[in-house]
């Protein structure tokens, strides 16, 4: 239930601390005198749109808080509340939404910061303002639905069906995803299985193309090299003297006869035996990589000409390296193994959607029957109702008509409606303004009882109503808030003499300033007489009107 509102600087209330009690809140005040303005700061705290104009002349910003009383049995609002990391706390919960002039705003829920589709979402458990516009409802059929739905206790089917929709919807999208792919992917199997062969027969290797670079370096100064080499030889065992391997060891023949009478020349024969052992290593193996030094034209060549096949694939490919070379070659052998194995997923996700098509067409089946059983029970609730509201000879029907399958069903709904008795039509096309009126009203007295409604404002809804019949609206309200805290916002006096409590929404004008503003205060007592008197009468109250009023009070 709504415990209290708090709002400042908000159009024309400078500021307003309020607290409301359970049962039925009457709300009642002259034309223009603010009960709309109430009405949208309310709507600020439930996730609706504010620009700078809400925002009282002369300030920077404007709040409205409402404070909020969890009953016992709301899970579903506590688990969306932990779902987000919000605290409640002794089953407490404050809305504050800021407006800034600069057109920013900011929420809080128990001081935490929120999102505005937070608020709102909390706000579908927490409160429901039925405008006078929100009649109009009751020619959408989605509406109509809804209420049949939640008079049949369908929701626990419903939300099979829509997942069961939903799982559809979602594999349809990917079996014609997977159908597109596979025809392109035969549109270009040509393409990638010649793109493959080529890649394919290269015989691609990494680290070939540094290799065969390293060959054709060597290939290609064969002669040069060879120069050195046997230069390196000649070096090493000239022709006109000893060779490095003998000087050395002479040398170390004579370090070692030295060293009988020099003990530590022994050290110096031994480092000239290592390098001569090093030097002759060194010469085994220039020997040995001048053997392999090719000077065949052939093989450069053949050398060359691989190189230019890589350099071409790599530029064709527009590739950077081999590897980038053998990775494309893996893609294109990919999507060829893919246009081969998407043909067998697609028939594997055709078996899953028949399936799911045929559990959806069940669960159709099943709501239509649900349907079907409790439109009898519904339209004779709804009926008794609009009779009580002496609609004496109103006639009220619900059709069912096939609609195309989606998350709802496979029903359409329609509300037919006569207020003579006669054949009854749609009600769209028949019913008058304050018809529709009582029609809603009945609907969410219904819906109030079978689904347990949050805070339920109605804005007006006796619109079009009045004389007993307006009594009669007043007696039903007051029987919804026997259960449930109800907010009347009402012109009629039968109306507002039913509430538990009275609050008069005022307009003031500052003498000095000039500046108006507007409030709300309850009353009760002589007050509230004369506030019922007055809507009796109008401006100038009359005894018979003072009586009348008390009268409709102890009713």
């Amino acid at each position: 239930m709504l415990e209290s509102l708090h709002i400042r600087n908000y159009v024309l209330i400078d500021e307003l601390d309020i607290r409301f009690p359970e049962g039925l809140v009457i709300i009642t005040g002259q034309t223009g005198a603010g009960k709309s303005i109430l009405l949208g700061a309310l709507s600020l705290v439930t996730g609706g749109k504010g620009d700078a104009s809400l925002i009282s002349d002369g300030a920077e910003s404007c709040v409205v808080e409402a404070g909020f009383r969890l009953p016992a049995d709301s899970g579903s609002l506590r688990a969306l509340l932990e779902e987000n990391d919000l605290d409640w706390e002794d089953g407490s919960l404050s809305i504050r939404r800021v407006l800034y002039r600069s057109g920013r705003s900011r929420s809080f829920v128990n001081d935490v910061p929120a999102t505005a589709p937070l608020l709102a979402e909390l706000a579908t458990l927490l409160i429901d303002i039925h405008s006078q516009h929100q009649s109009l409802l009751l020619t959408d059929p989605a509406f109509q639905l809804r209420v049949l739905d939640h008079f049949a206790g369908n929701t626990p089917l419903l939300e099979e069906t829509a997942a069961c929709w939903r799982s559809l919807q979602q594999l349809r999208r990917e079996h014609a995803e997977l159908q597109e792919r596979i025809q392109r992917l035969e549109a270009e199997r040509s393409y990638n299985q010649a793109q493959y062969n080529q890649l394919e027969a290269a015989h691609l290797r990494i680290g070939e193309l540094e290799e065969l670079e390293q060959e054709q370096e060597q290939l290609a100064h064969a002669e040069q090299i060879k120069e050195s080499f046997a230069q390196i030889r000649s070096a090493f065992e000239p022709q006109d003297g000893a060779g490095i391997d003998g000087s050395l060891r002479e040398i170390r023949r004579l370090l070692e006869r030295s060293a009988k009478f020099i003990p530590a020349l022994q050290d110096l024969s031994g480092r000239v035996e290592s390098a001569r052992i090093e030097l002759a290593d060194i010469r085994d193996e220039a020997e040995s990589q001048d053997e392999r030094i090719s000077l065949s034209e052939e093989r450069l060549a053949t050398v060359e000409e691989r190189m230019s096949l890589l350099y071409g694939l790599m530029k064709k490919h527009s590739c950077q390296d081999i590897a980038e070379l053998c990775a494309l070659r893996d893609r294109y052998a990919g999507e060829l193994d893919s246009a081969a194995s998407a043909g067998e997923t697609l028939a594997e996700m055709a078996g899953q959607i028949e399936a799911l098509e045929a559990r959806h067409r069940d669960c159709c089946s099943r709501l239509h029957e649900r349907r079907n059983a409790a439109a009898g029970d519904f339209q004779a609730q709804i009926e008794s109702s609009l009779h009580f509201l002496e609609l004496d000879r109103a006639v009220f029907r619900v059709g069912l008509s096939p609609a195309e399958a989606g998350a709802s069903g496979s029903d359409r709904i329609h509300f037919l409606f006569s207020a003579s008795g006669a054949q009854p039509v749609d009600v769209a096309r028949c019913a008058s303004g304050g018809e529709i009126s009582r029609i809603m009203l009945c609907l969410k007295e219904m819906m109030a009882r079978f689904v347990g409604m949050p805070t339920l404002i109605f804005d007006e809804i006796d619109t079009g109503v009045s004389g007993s019949a307006a009594d009669r609206m007043g007696q039903l309200i007051c029987t919804m808030g026997a259960s449930m805290q109800v907010f009347a916002i009402t012109h009629l006096p039968q109306v507002a003499a039913k509430g538990s409590a009275h609050y008069l929404v005022s307009k003031t004008t500052d003498p000095q300033s000039g500046r108006t503003v507007s409030g709300i205060a309850q009353i009760s007592g002589e007050d509230r007489v004369r506030e019922i008197a007055r809507m009796l009468s109008g401006a100038t109250l009359t005894p018979e009107a003072i009586a009348n009023a008390q009268t409709l009070l102890k009713r």
